[in-house]
């Protein structure tokens, strides 16, 4: 597909892999994990191994992410870029609510939706 021969793919793995590792940090005990892991009912402590269905599938959601801020970089249309991570925010926001998560847990998958958007269109700016 033509539409891909343009992308520049060296910032869409960087972005991917960037968000990947802030996630792994975002949601540590040293950031905000704890309350999270409260907020939305996670014992994370009785957890006995890695999830590998949840890791493996927010991957392929940040490449896929990562894509369309490499698509919408081609055109150099920043808005789309902005309201696609919007809605993928607000998709989040709005699960968590369904899910009964506490407005804290919420919060935090909101903003680190909106903070590997940032690193993602920052990916694209610099490389």
């Amino acid at each position: 597909m033509e539409i891909f021969s343009n992308v520049n793919w060296l910032a869409v793995f960087v972005g991917t892999i960037i968000s990947f590792l802030v996630g792994w940090a975002w949601f540590s005990p040293m950031l905000f994990g704890k309350g999270w892991a409260e907020g939305s009912r996670v014992d994370l402590d009785a957890v006995e191994q890695m999830p590998v269905f949840a890791m493996v599938s927010q991957l392929v959601a940040l490449f896929l992410l990562a894509l369309i801020i490499g698509l919408t970089a081609l055109s150099e249309d920043i808005v789309t870029a902005v309201l696609a991570i919007l809605a993928v925010a607000v998709f989040s926001a709005s699960n968590g609510a369904f899910m009964q998560k506490s407005k804290y847990a919420t919060a935090i998958d909101f903003f680190y939706i909106i903070a590997v958007g940032a690193a993602m269109i920052a990916c694209q700016g610099l490389l």
